[in-house]
């Protein structure tokens, strides 16, 4: 029987970044939705010179998930 391990991020379901679970609001957005099921990682470290942060829409440094859902 395998276990379920929980993830160490849930991800902000209106910009997709990823926060520790004790956080209530966003820091990038203030939403308050989050979801725990998410896939794939990416780590924009400088907006300005990162093209894959202008490809996804991205405008704060930080952790993002790039796919919500199952």
């Amino acid at each position: 029987m395998s276990r379920q391990v929980r993830k160490p991020f849930k991800a902000c379901t209106r910009c997709k970044l990823l926060i520790p679970h004790e956080v209530s609001i966003c820091p990038s957005c203030g939403s308050s939705t989050f979801t725990e099921t998410w896939s794939g990682m990416v780590v924009i470290v400088d907006v300005e010179k990162s093209q894959l942060a202008k490809a996804l829409g991205i405008e704060k440094p930080g952790r993002y998930a790039l796919k919500l859902g199952t």
